[in-house]
């Protein structure tokens, strides 16, 4: 069930069947792939935020590359600032139910962790836009906390007077 590299680690729950091989879900289409600096788990960040700080510090770049056949769902994309990205995580376990994050003491279900193991092993960033070129359908973006190569699933404009939480202060980033 669990591929080679992805050890349960003590404590851990998982589930009677691999979410990956139940058929019974919608079927996505990949509009693209993220290109990143890092090339293998280990090297890729725990999260946003540890992503934007090594790619500032090191000078690293992140790009969205959407499919030919999709860059048309760019246009009128130059509006706005930020964007977000939802991509799957293809390389992470799903049928890990309760997990022990090396950063947290103790076990947490799934859903209150943000990490990539998951039933659906979706992930989601607000990134900033810092260059668009519809022809070739690139997004360079300031930063992002997946392995190169990750297959895209959706990109959304990111509008703070439709998904910033009530009470949201804007004034950081």
């Amino acid at each position: 069930m669990s591929k080679p590299d992805e050890q349960v680690r003590e404590g851990e729950i998982t589930l009677p069947f691999d979410p990956a091989e139940v058929a019974d879900g919608p079927r996505l289409a990949f509009i693209g792939h993220v290109q990143t600096p890092w090339k293998t788990r280990k090297d890729c960040p725990r999260n946003l935020t540890e992503a934007r700080q090594r790619m500032r510090e090191h000078g690293l770049k992140a790009f969205l590359h959407i499919r030919a056949e999709y860059r048309q769902g760019l246009t009128g994309l130059e509006a706005y600032e930020h964007v977000i990205a939802l991509y799957w995580m293809h390389r992470a376990a799903r049928h890990i139910i309760i997990q022990r994050p090396r950063h947290q003491p103790g076990a947490f279900g799934v859903f209150a962790l943000r990490s990539p193991v998951r039933p659906n092993n979706i992930a989601m960033s607000t990134v900033r836009i810092l260059s668009l070129d519809q022809p070739a359908g690139i997004i360079e973006v300031d930063a992002i906390d997946c392995i190169d190569g990750t297959p895209l699933i959706d990109i959304r404009p990111w509008n703070p007077a439709i998904d910033a939480p009530e009470g949201f202060c804007n004034d950081h980033d």
